[in-house]
Parts: C-alpha cells; structure tokens; sequence
C-alpha cells in the first residue's frame, strides 16, 4: 500500500462532515461528539495488523510490533474546541494513520511503532489542557485540583470523565505506556503567520513554553449611580490597565515574547453595580526560560502598581506552567532534511502554542515537531484552513521522519 497524502486530505474532510456543523468543528473531549470521532478513528485503523487498547487516562493507542521492542510514537489528538477548525488535532492523527498504514503494508518494521490519540488536548470543557498526555508523562496536576473543576453546566469533571471509562484516581497509571518510547514525532498545523510569512509550506519546531496564571483583583462594589468617580474601587478598571500593559511587555521583550489576557470574568457583573471582583487568565510565553520569567515579574509588578493607584487588591494564582522545552536537537536534523527533500526548503521556528509533544518531551522521551502553513495564521475558528497541497506534502514528511527515526531507533 503506497502512501497516500491525498487520502488523509479526504478523511480529514469526512470527519469535518461527521463532527462538524455550520459553525465548526465541536469534537469537544469528553462529549458524544467526540465519542463518534473516536469509533471513526477505530474504524479506519480496523483490518490492520494493529493491537489497540486506551489507557487508564482515555488516550488510544494502535501498535504495529517491530524487531525492536523501543518505540517511536507518532501522535495527535482528535478533540476541539467548540466551533473549532478542521485541522486542529485530527491532521495530527490522521497524518498518522498514513503513515502506519504503509508501514504496515511493508511488512515487520525495524522498531515498533505506535499511534496515539491523546485525550483531552484541548482542555475545552474543563480549562485543563493536555489531560492524556501529562497523565502519561506523570505530570498531571494535583488531583484534588481537577476534582474540584466544572464545566459550564456544573458537572464535575471526574464524573464526565467515568462516563467515557475513565477513572480520575487511576489516570496516572497511563505512565507505563512510556515505557518503551524512544522517540515521538508530531505533525501540525502552525497556527500562526510566520511560515505564511516565508511562503514556506513546512517548518521544524524548536520547542515549546508556557505560563498562565489567574490574577484576581477585588475592590469593592458600589452603587453605579451614586458612587462618585474620584470614590471608586473597581476592579475592573486595575484589570484593564494590566491588559493594556502586558501587551508594552510582550513588546519590549522582544521578538518570540507573547502576553495575552485571553478572559476576565467580574461580579457581581451587573450594570448598575462598580465592579466589585475581576478574576483575569493571564498566558505569557516565550522559549527563553530568563526572559520568561522577567516578563512575569514585570506583569507582577504592573498588577500591584495597579492595584495601590486603584484602591484594589491582588493575588496570583498559576493554574500551568511548562518550562521551556527544547526539542531533541538530532530529531530537528532528521526532521529538517525531511522537510527539505519534500518542499526544497526548510525553516525552523519555536511553537506558540502548547502541544502534546511538550508533556512527552518533559517525560525524558526524544521529541521533535513539523508545523505545516496556516493560511492567516488562523486557528480554532472554523476560517481554520491549509492548501491542500501543503496538507499533503506535510503527511510526506511525516513518513520521511518515521522512516529515519525508525532507522536511529532501530540502530541504538
């Protein structure tokens, strides 16, 4: 079976049909949506010589066994956000089942290889990112941190995770899947300008880097019509100058540094009342650990100047943080020559947003990422789009890197 990069284009539509509506993607993790995406993905996989099993953490796992026992993953993961776009995840895992697919057809491959689902990436009903994955890594939050989480109707999330087979005690038990890893491979749109930028289809990722926090200001609430300007304590007003000042940040760091205010939620939250609380989500990152560190204490240091001027207080809250990862520098060389035999041109760029490969690069396994182009730099928006003839050279390119990687695996 030969490879066939306009295949996965095809499936990748199909399933935008099966989980999608006029407003996007809604393959949100731990819904019946989501649910129908994963048989999809079990029924397309079926008839080859593949062992499938999902770990006590819900990710899915297909194995096609090597000479070698070591194994290199390739992963992604078929959850969105609400109204999300059709690339996001699904071209990672479906890339995947190419690839797999002929490596399958060509008979005992020199390694085991292994393609996995990851469950949860998105965090999207339960602001909890990267859930499969960190179990796997061993670096899940504290549990008693995600029993206390809701979505927006109020349901805990170990119940909504116990109804898709998933015991939140026993997630962590999914760290044995590691076990054997000796590389992981992910492919993924970039989800930002830059290789649009370039008028390059293929790019190489260097790594990966995240802080969030939640910053909370309290004031106190006030009679909107009765309380003078000159008497107020609003919230609101110390939230919105550290909006306005993060982006100064971001901006004299320098290049690769992004702050974002990404929501602000306020009480009592209505229109007649000064604000009396506004509970804000802080992402900063950058791929320089020193740099990223100045640019929270500088953002620390804005929201209690704020705060003193406002008559508010203020406290932080980190809800996530990864320190910055670099990618395995020998899998970035054996990706770049991938990239450059397919599309005459390499480029290599750090990746804004967080992915799976972060939690496994922590873990201790090998780790490189390829982005393919997004058209306007576009992402978790059904406008989410790639030319097709970039989405195709990209599943080339995943089977070029499996191929070497197999071949280092396999050698030592």
């Amino acid at each position: 079976m030969p490879l066939s990069p306009s295949r996965t284009v095809a499936e990748l539509k199909e399933l935008r049909e099966l989980t999608g509506n006029e407003d996007g993607a809604q393959r949100v993790a731990w819904t019946d949506t989501w649910e129908t995406a994963r048989a999809w993905l079990r029924e397309k996989l079926s008839g080859l010589p593949l062992e499938h099993e999902i770990d006590e953490a819900g990710n899915q796992w297909w194995t096609l066994r090597g000479a070698s026992e070591r194994a290199v993953l390739i992963g992604g993961h078929i959850d969105s956000v609400p109204n999300g776009g059709w690339l996001d995840g699904a071209l990672n895992v479906m890339a995947g089942v190419e690839v797999v697919r002929r490596l399958a057809e060509d008979g005992e491959p020199a390694a085991t290889v292994r393609l996995v689902d990851w469950a949860d990436e998105e965090g999207a009903r339960f602001g909890r990112s990267l859930f499969g994955s960190s179990a796997a890594a061993g670096s899940m939050a504290d549990q008693e941190e995600l029993r206390q989480r809701r979505d927006a109707g109020g349901v805990a999330l170990p119940d909504a995770v116990a109804e898709h087979g998933v015991d939140l005690d026993r997630a962590l038990e999914a760290r044995k899947q590691l076990g054997s890893a000796a590389t992981y491979l992910e492919l993924h749109i970039e989800q930002g300008p830059v290789l649009e930028s370039l008028e390059l289809p293929l790019g190489v990722v260097l790594g990966t880097f995240v802080e969030r926090h939640q910053v909370t200001l309290r004031g106190q609430a006030a009679h909107a019509g009765s309380t003078p300007m000159d008497k107020r304590r609003d919230a609101l007003a110390g939230a919105a100058r550290l909006e306005l000042e993060i982006r100064e940040i971001a901006k004299r760091t320098g290049e690769g540094a992004v702050c974002t205010m990404g929501g602000v939620a306020t009480r009592p939250g209505i229109v007649t009342s000064v604000v009396e609380t506004a509970e804000c989500l802080l992402d900063q990152r950058h791929l320089d650990a020193v740099k990223l560190a100045e640019m929270l204490s500088n953002a620390e240091a804005a929201s209690r100047r704020f705060a003193q001027e406002e008559q508010l207080e203020v406290e932080w809250e980190r809800i996530w943080k990864i320190e910055p990862i670099l990618f395995d520098e020998a899998l970035i060389e054996l990706a770049d020559e991938s990239v450059r035999e397919v599309a005459g041109r390499s480029h290599q760029l750090p990746s804004g947003p967080l992915h799976d490969a972060a939690e496994v690069a922590r873990a201790g396994v090998p780790t490189v990422m390829l982005f393919v182009q997004s058209l306007r730099g576009l992402s978790h928006t059904k406008l989410e789009d790639t030319n097709e003839d970039h989405l195709e050279l990209s599943v080339q390119a995943l089977d070029r890197l499996a191929d070497r990687a197999i071949a280092r695996v396999a050698g030592g």
